[in-house]
């Protein structure tokens, strides 16, 4: 007796090599379109949002380790950190542990800002995770964070946004 490959009426169908990548694609879209608008008036946009998140929620110790837990070029990053330091929410200092390096720390109106920022950007996430069931949407979120995290520790130097740019 042989299996048939069809669905039940009712059922989902099942899944088709390539599949993953087109909803990744798709799910990514989703977030890129809502993301962009939710940080519009940011200086830089949002490579600005992350530069400034990650100096406040991860506090590297220096200028080279923020380009590397982002995957930013050091040349884009010095540009990025420029904007940011135009716009008075970082400033360059020199890192404690070798002066010939430099720290960047979030002033106080960037704190601010980055709150006020933050307030939309999970606006925008739970937008986009509308159609799911709470349980379902945390879940997901559980998943892709476990996901992410083993792809970076076997590749660590892979830029998200580099990938999707060659996708």
């Amino acid at each position: 007796m042989t299996q048939s490959t069809q669905p039940l009426p009712g059922a989902a169908p099942a899944a088709v090599p390539g599949d993953l990548g087109w909803h990744l694609g798709m799910v990514l879209r989703g977030y890129q379109t809502r993301f962009e608008a939710a940080v519009e008036a940011m200086p830089a946009g949002i490579r600005g949002f992350q530069v400034l998140s990650a100096v406040v929620h991860r506090d590297p110790p220096n200028q080279q380790a923020l380009g590397a837990h982002l995957a930013i070029d050091r040349t884009v990053l010095t540009y990025l950190i420029d904007a940011l330091v135009d716009a008075g929410v970082v400033e360059r200092v020199p890192d404690p542990a070798d002066r010939r390096a430099r720290k960047v720390i979030a002033t106080a109106a960037g704190r601010r800002m980055l709150t006020r920022y933050e307030d939309r950007v999970a606006a925008a996430e739970a937008d986009l995770l509308a159609g799911l069931e709470e349980d379902d949407a945390r879940a997901l979120g559980r998943l892709i964070g476990r996901l992410a995290r083993e792809v970076h520790r076997t590749q660590p130097g892979t830029s998200p946004c580099e990938a999707m740019d060659n996708l």
